[in-house]
């Protein structure tokens, strides 16, 4: 399996945005910058915030699209043609309404259910075919209740488990980078 060149975390961008459930993509990839001693830069030709940096022997791109989430294909897109970088080397880390706050899960391919970020990278790339880092988050129970669920904060004990599950997430990025991702999920699906 490739290698994967280019870690996108979906989120919003401002301030007011920081703490919601929707930005789970970035907690995560600023956790990973943050461990790799990685800092961001506004990149405007990618429409977001990048860094590259050497993580465990690959060179890989991390992103931030900073068009708000349902026009996030557009920065993915745009790195994705300039670094001539395939869609089976981008991983997508997004909250996942669909589980539970302190589970984490990869897969490749699938629908976007639901997902505005995931709708509009797939509408970019032309294909469903990339990975993904699914962080759960919860579902609020009614399907009208989703955007203010997802645009709101999560409970102290959701956050704390939200934070466990991508933490354990954090410890099979090697392998993930390296794409050995079946034996990532194992480790990770096996919690």
């Amino acid at each position: 399996m490739n290698p994967i060149r280019l870690i996108v975390g979906l989120g919003n961008p401002g301030r007011e945005y920081e703490t919601t459930r929707h930005n789970a993509g970035f907690w995560w990839v600023d956790a990973l910058a943050r461990e790799e001693n990685l800092g961001f830069k506004s990149e405007a030709r990618f429409h977001g915030q990048a860094v590259r940096g050497q993580l465990h022997g690959h060179e890989v791109w991390l992103l931030k699209p900073q068009t708000f989430m349902n026009l996030s294909g557009r920065a993915v897109a745009a790195m994705a043609q300039f670094y001539k970088i395939t869609p089976a080397e981008i991983l997508v880390v997004h909250d996942e309404l669909d589980l539970q706050p302190g589970i984490a899960r990869l897969k490749t391919g699938g629908g976007h259910g639901g997902h505005n970020g995931l709708k509009d990278i797939i509408a970019q790339l032309g294909t469903k075919d990339f990975w993904r880092l699914r962080l759960g988050i919860g579902h609020p129970g009614d399907r009208a209740e989703v955007s203010n669920y997802v645009l709101n904060d999560p409970r102290r004990e959701e956050r704390e488990l939200i934070e466990a599950a991508m933490q354990q997430a954090q410890h099979i990025a090697h392998l993930v980078i390296d794409g050995k991702i079946e034996a990532a999920m194992l480790k990770l699906h096996s919690k």
